[in-house]
C-alpha cells in the first residue's frame, strides 16, 4: 500500500511552463487521464486531462507548487 500512486489533475488552461516545471521538480510522471466533467449543461462529459502521478508526499508538494505558480500567474 505504501507504493500506492495518486493523480493530481492539472486545471485546464494551466500554462505549459508551470506544468513542465512541476514535472521536472518533483518525482512525478505526467500522464493523460479521462475524467467526467459536470458543468453548465454538460453532465458526465468525459474529457482527457493532464495529471501528475506519483506517491502521496510528492503529489502534495506538487499540488502546493502548482497552486502557488498558478496564483502568481493570475495575479501578474
Amino acid at each position: 500500500m505504501e507504493d500506492e500512486e495518486f493523480d493530481l489533475v492539472i486545471p485546464p488552461g494551466t500554462p505549459r511552463t508551470i506544468i513542465r516545471d512541476a514535472a521536472l521538480k518533483f518525482d512525478v510522471e505526467l500522464v493523460s487521464v479521462t475524467r467526467p466533467l459536470n458543468y453548465a449543461n454538460m453532465v458526465n462529459d468525459e474529457r482527457e486531462l493532464l495529471a501528475l502521478r506519483g506517491k502521496k508526499e510528492e503529489i502534495e508538494k506538487a499540488n502546493e507548487f502548482l497552486y502557488q505558480k498558478i496564483k502568481e500567474f493570475i495575479d501578474s
